[in-house]
C-alpha cells in the first residue's frame, strides 16, 4: 500500500472485538470513530483500509524486552528488535538494562533512547539499572536517568535479583521522588546456585539441579512488605509459580502498590519439555508445572497479574545450540506474544479482546507511565493501534522472524491470530502483515 498524506480510513473493524466501526486517522491521532468517520471532511483524501473481520486494539506495550544494544549486537540490535516488536503488534517496548555497558547512567539510557527514535518502529523506553553494573552493591544514578531525555521511570537489575533488602528498600524510597517503579527479578540467589530447571519431579528424573519455587516466592514476599513499608511502587517481573500468584493476591487485597507480569511462555509451556534436553526451553525463571501454568492463567484473568511481558531474550545460535548445562537462558517472544495470549486466554474463554487490551497495553502503559500509549480508541486520542486477524492460523518459523534470535520455544507450533497492521503515532509501520516504513519525526518537532 502506497504512502499518503497521513490520513487513513479503517473500515469495519471490530473495536476491542465488539461491533464493527470505522476509524479515521489523521496527523497522528484518531480524528473520528463510528458513523462520522467515513463522512469526516478528511475522509475523501484518506487511504482506505478494509478491516471487516479484523479486531482493532490499542498498540501493545511490552514492559520487558531485551534489545541487547549496546554491546551485544551479535544477539540483537535496537533496529532488529523493534522491527520484530512492530510485526508483533507493539507500539512501545521497555528495553532492559543488562546491556554492555549496563544502562546505569544517563548517558547509556539516552543512547538507547536515541537509537529507538532513529529506528522509528516503536517507542523505545529504556529501563535503568537499580545498581551500578548490576552488582547489587551501590545504587545507580536513578535521579539522573529519570531527569534525562529518556525520562526513565522503570528501574530493574533484571537477570539478577536485588537481593540485599537494605538496598532494595533504598531503591524503593528513591524512585518515589519521580513516581518511578522498581521492577524486581525475584530470585533468591542462594537458593538457585547452579540451578538448571524447575525443582520437581522432572528435575529429579533428569538429575538436573532444581530451581525451587520458594526462591521466587520468598523475594516477592519480602519485597511487597518493603513496598508497603515505604509506600512505593513495586513491579514483579515474570511471575512463574502458583505460590507467587497467591502472595501478590494477598498484597493487593491489603492495598500494597504492587503490579506483576507473566510471560507468554509461562502461560503455555511446562517443565516436561525439558525432558528433550533442548536448550531452547532453558529460561530464567524456569518453565514450571501444569498446575503453575493454570494458576498463572487464572491470576492474569482475575487481575492479580496485571500484564503480559515478553521477556524477549534473543541469543546468538551458538549460545543455544550446545549442551544444556552450557546454554544461555532465554527465549524470543515479541512476534509470538499476541498469538500465545489469544491461544491461552481468549480461546479458552478466560478473557475477551477487551481484557487482552488491558493486559497487553493499557495496564503496561500505566506501569511505565507512558501517557500516549494504551489509550482508548476514541476521537482525539493518539493513533497507536493495531489490526488483528483473529481467525488466521500460522506456524512459527524462527528463520522467518525479524528478530536476530532464533531461540523461539514455539517453533513448529500452529498458533492463532496475526497482526495485519500496526499504527505508531498514526503511521503504518506494518501493513498487510509486512513491515512498511518506520515513523519519522517531523523536523523541529519532538
Amino acid at each position: 500500500m502506497a504512502e499518503n498524506n497521513g490520513t487513513y480510513l479503517i473500515r469495519g473493524a471490530a473495536v476491542l472485538g465488539a461491533g464493527a466501526e470505522d476509524l479515521l486517522i489523521r496527523d497522528g491521532v484518531i480524528a473520528a470513530r463510528g458513523t462520522g468517520a467515513a463522512t469526516h471532511a478528511d475522509a475523501d483524501r484518506a487511504t482506505v483500509i478494509e478491516a471487516a473481520g479484523l479486531v482493532a486494539l490499542p498498540g501493545m506495550v511490552d514492559v520487558h524486552t531485551h534489545l541487547r544494544e549496546p554491546g551485544r549486537e551479535d544477539a540483537e540490535t535496537v533496529e532488529t528488535g523493534t522491527r520484530a516488536a512492530a510485526l508483533g503488534g507493539y507500539t512501545a517496548v521497555h528495553a532492559m538494562a543488562n546491556s554492555t555497558p549496563v544502562a546505569d547512567t544517563a548517558g547509556v539510557v539516552e543512547q538507547v533512547y536515541s537509537l529507538g527514535r532513529a529506528a522509528g518502529w516503536v517507542d523505545v523506553r529504556p529501563v535503568g539499572a537499580v545498581t551500578v553494573g548490576l552488582a547489587g552493591e551501590q545504587l545507580a544514578e536513578l535521579g539522573a536517568m529519570a531527569d534525562s531525555r529518556a525520562r526513565v521511570r522503570m528501574f530493574s537489575d533484571d537477570g539478577i535479583c536485588v537481593h540485599d533488602p537494605v538496598l532494595m528498600r533504598r531503591a524503593l524510597e528513591y524512585v518515589k521522588a519521580f513516581d518511578g517503579v522498581v521492577a524486581q527479578h525475584a530470585q533468591e540467589p542462594r537458593l538457585t546456585a547452579g540451578a538448571q530447571m524447575n525443582e520437581g519431579e522432572v528435575s529429579a528424573v533428569l538429575g538436573l539441579t532444581g530451581w525451587p519455587a520458594v526462591a521466587e516466592e520468598s523475594i516477592i514476599a519480602r519485597d511487597v512488605l518493603l513496598a508497603q513499608h515505604v509506600n512505593s511502587r513495586l513491579h514483579v517481573c515474570h511471575v512463574s509459580t502458583a505460590g507467587s500468584v497467591e502472595i501478590i493476591r494477598w498484597a493487593k487485597e491489603r492495598g500494597i502498590n504492587v503490579t506483576a507480569e507473566v510471560t507468554p511462555h509461562h502461560l503455555l509451556l511446562t517443565d516436561d519439555l525439558v525432558r528433550s534436553y533442548n536448550p531452547v526451553y532453558k529460561v530464567n525463571p524456569p518453565l514450571r508445572t501444569d498446575a503453575d501454568v493454570q494458576a498463572l492463567r487464572a491470576g492474569l484473568a482475575d487481575g492479580t497479574i496485571d500484564v503480559v511481558g515478553t521477556d524477549h531474550a534473543p541469543h546468538p545460535s551458538e549460545h543455544k545450540e550446545c549442551e544444556w548445562a552450557q546454554a544461555a537462558m532465554g527465549m524470543t517472544g515479541l512476534e509470538t506474544a499476541l498469538s500465545v495470549v489469544q491461544h491461552t486466554m481468549i480461546e479458552t474463554g478466560l478473557m475477551t479482546w477487551a481484557d487482552f487490551a488491558r493486559v497487553t497495553s493499557t495496564a503496561a502503559a500505566q506501569i511505565g507511565r507512558l501517557a500516549d500509549q494504551g489509550r482508548p480508541l476514541e476521537a482525539g486520542e493518539p493513533a497507536n493501534l493495531i489490526l488483528v486477524d483473529p481467525n488466521a492460523r500460522w506456524t512459527v518459523d524462527p528463520a522467518k522472524m525479524a528478530t536476530m534470535g532464533r531461540n523461539s520455544p514455539f517453533a513448529g507450533l500452529e498458533l492463532p491470530g496475526k497482526v495485519v497492521a500496526t499504527f505508531y503515532k498514526g503511521h503504518p509501520t506494518v501493513l498487510d502483515g509486512q513491515l512498511n516504513t518506520p515513523y519519522r519525526e517531523v523536523a523541529g518537532v519532538s
